[in-house]
């Protein structure tokens, strides 16, 4: 069983692809009902229907913190109003219509790392024209971009407790009908 498990996170992380990179070099965008931006520290407090874009990224959360480092990294916390989501869309490097999204109550991301958590019923789905090839779920979800490496943890404090549920990965099937059906005797 662990090795079908452990074969199961390789082929996730095999088939994860990059958040589209260009992405991290275009301006950000943030508007709110209200901002509180300073300058001098590099932080940015946005409050009620925030939505922060920057090249293909759309983020859509009730809070956001934004902080900026001297070398111009951005650090994000997103946080939703009881009973909403924080929510993330991008396009995905590696074709025309690859797609990543997801929610959860509260997520961060550190520009400087590429690692993005998710807290609190967590999703994130891959879409490749619209249909939907990867999901996971869980309270806690982890994605190192460099490393291509998804943890997945069954409470929203980033570890696993006994009796607290589980998590879930589908992937979806990449072959068509004709490519999985076996040849005929005598073909091979």
């Amino acid at each position: 069983m662990k090795t079908i498990i452990a074969a199961a996170m390789l082929s996730l992380i095999a088939l994860a692809a990059h958040a589209e990179r260009a992405d991290s070099l275009k301006q950000a965008k943030v508007s709110a009902v209200t901002v509180d931006s300073d300058q001098v520290s590099g932080n940015t407090v946005a409050v009620g229907d925030v939505v922060i874009t920057r090249g293909t990224l759309l983020i859509k959360s009730d809070k956001a913190v934004v902080s900026q480092t001297p070398e111009g990294y951005m650090a994000v916390v997103l946080t939703s109003a009881p009973g909403k989501f924080a929510t993330f869309r991008q396009k995905r490097d590696g074709g025309p219509d690859l797609w990543v999204e997801g929610q959860a109550s509260r997520i961060e991301y550190d520009e400087r790392t590429e690692i993005v958590k998710l807290f609190n019923n967590a999703v994130v789905k891959q879409l490749e024209n619209g249909k939907l090839t990867n999901e996971m779920d869980g309270q806690f979800i982890s994605y190192d971009n460099r490393k291509e490496v998804a943890a997945l943890r069954n409470d929203a404090s980033g570890e696993s407790k006994q009796g607290n549920g589980r998590t879930t990965v589908i992937f979806e099937p990449r072959r068509t009908a004709a490519a999985a059906a076996p040849a005929p005797a005598g073909k091979q």
